[in-house]
């Protein structure tokens, strides 16, 4: 796993064609805009994949509901 620090307004690009935004950091969220072709899917962890299966991480760590959003 490559792990990145980002502020507020940097990007990093995935590929020729995949650019991820930092839109917003507010306390221990942060908002994210990506920019792809229509024919990359793009999925939550939390969230069944295309297979119905769901994603380890969201089995390990529940949810938090955000506030305000």
């Amino acid at each position: 796993m490559l792990v990145l620090s980002r502020k507020q307004g940097e990007q990093l690009q995935i590929g020729n064609n995949v650019t991820v935004t930092v839109l917003e950091v507010r306390g221990h969220t942060l908002k994210l805009g990506i920019q792809a072709p229509n024919s990359v899917r793009i999925l939550r962890a939390e969230l069944p994949d295309w297979d119905g299966r769901t994603k380890s991480i969201a089995k390990r760590r529940p949810a938090k509901a955000m506030v305000g959003a």
